[in-house]
């Protein structure tokens, strides 16, 4: 076993870059990297200057779902509360881009599903065969999937097992680019896009899309205006405005 760490972090500016380092093992993931993950979302959370994660794979792959020579000695790659890579059934206040390349399977494609955005490499493939093992996709493939693709093609992609290419998921919207090459740096550009913005509007922004589609028509309202209310009340929605006025880049201070 590899002695380096089974997860890496760097800073770029306001993005903190989050990749799974198993490549040999095609980055399955284990406890230790669902730890990882794990707290690179902590720090994320923590310190100010972050804006957005990127989470990627070393070595041309996502990551090809739950390692099973640790499922095998009954070790779960999943986080109390958090879930399966310590993402899907949790995520931070802050925005979440996955970088897909080469696979993203069973656990690697519910991982990928659990973030805000995905940006990935027109090789890339996605899948939850699953059930070709006598398993289920339970880290959000057979829940959280039918909300974000039309639900007959959740449904067969559950059912068969069959993979879809990158084209395939960007023609049913479930991942935002499709470039050639390595997905690295557009979603890292994608990223300091969005770094740019106040910090507060991406936080309520992201709360609002995430948890909208269980608010009925009455009380839609109200939860938004709970969620936005202290943002256009800040500091930072005065500066957004004066540094309109003053054809500046705003100074967010996130208050």
């Amino acid at each position: 076993m590899s002695d380096e760490p089974q997860v890496l972090t760097e800073v770029r500016g306001g993005v903190i870059i989050v990749t799974i380092n198993r490549p040999e093992a095609k980055n399955a993931m284990t406890k230790q990297a669902a730890e990882g993950i794990s707290a690179a979302m902590d720090r994320l959370e923590a310190e100010g200057d972050l804006r957005v994660a990127v989470l990627t794979g070393a070595g041309g792959t996502f990551c090809s779902g739950m390692d099973l020579k640790g499922f095998l000695r009954g070790e779960s790659p999943s986080i109390p509360e958090r879930g399966f890579g310590g993402l899907s059934q949790w995520t931070p206040k802050k925005p979440i881009i996955a970088a897909v390349d080469g696979y993203a399977l069973a656990g690697g494609m519910e991982l990928a599903m659990a973030c805000d955005l995905i940006v990935a490499s027109s090789a890339s493939k996605f899948g939850i065969p699953e059930a070709k093992r006598g398993l289920v996709a339970a880290a959000g493939g057979v829940v959280k999937l039918p909300r974000q693709i039309p639900p007959r093609i959740a449904m067969e992609l559950a059912l068969t097992g069959d993979f879809i290419t990158a084209q395939r998921a960007y023609e049913l919207g479930f991942i935002n680019r499709v470039v050639e090459g390595p997905s690295l740096d557009a979603a890292i550009e994608l990223a300091e896009k969005i770094a740019e913005n106040g910090p507060l509007a991406l936080v309520a922004s992201k709360a609002i899309i995430r948890n909208s589609h269980t608010w009925n028509d009455q009380e839609m309202w109200s939860k938004q205006s709970e969620l936005m209310g202290p943002v256009f009340g800040s500091n930072d929605a005065r500066e957004g405005a004066a540094a309109f006025a003053e054809k500046r880049k705003p100074n967010w201070t996130g208050t």
